[in-house]
């Protein structure tokens, strides 16, 4: 699918073999504070996952996809569509890159091909994101891409022992 493709990155559906691979991102506990996780995955519970993960985003109302290397077809993050709403015309989005390969412009083209995909294809409307106060890099990535700051949630993340802000973001489809 060429909407998915850029230069230097694809943006591809879940495969079984992609098993190893998430069970490091989401059993890496840097990761936890952004993915709201508590509690280690099983691989048991990822292979359950991507079993289902051939749903349609209009049946499961969420959508991730692989950040994958197109030279070498590696997989280096993932990006989401959560809180899919048809109705509303809208979602949530997020993105995660491993940090070996962060700040090499990948994450910036993977939200160029993710917001053309879902204005585009999914005929949204609006696209929103929620990223604590301290997480320079993603409010950097975000405000770049033209997404507004449309809200502060105050201590609204309990992470080790303190409490953070939230920044809602909203980029609308004119």
């Amino acid at each position: 699918m060429q909407t998915l493709k850029g230069q230097h990155i694809s943006l591809r559906a879940l495969e079984p073999e992609d098993l190893s691979f998430l069970f490091s991102i989401e059993n890496n506990e840097a990761f936890w504070e952004i993915s709201h996780t508590q509690a280690p995955f099983s691989k048991y519970l990822l292979k359950q996952y991507l079993e289902n993960a051939h749903l349609d985003i209009y049946e499961a109302k969420q959508l991730r996809l692989v950040i994958q290397l197109n030279n070498t077809n590696q997989s280096i993050g993932t990006i989401d569509i959560f809180d899919f709403n048809p109705q509303h015309k809208r979602a949530g989005i997020g993105i995660l890159i491993d940090p070996l390969f962060q700040k090499n412009g990948h994450a910036s083209e993977a939200l160029d091909l993710l917001i053309k995909y879902c204005f585009s294809h999914l005929q949204l409307h609006q696209l929103y994101a929620n990223i604590t106060a301290d997480n320079i890099n993603s409010l950097t990535l975000f405000q770049k891409k033209h997404f507004s700051k449309i809200g502060l949630k105050k201590d609204w993340i309990y992470s080790q022992g303190k409490f953070k802000d939230e920044i809602l973001f909203q980029l609308i489809n004119e």
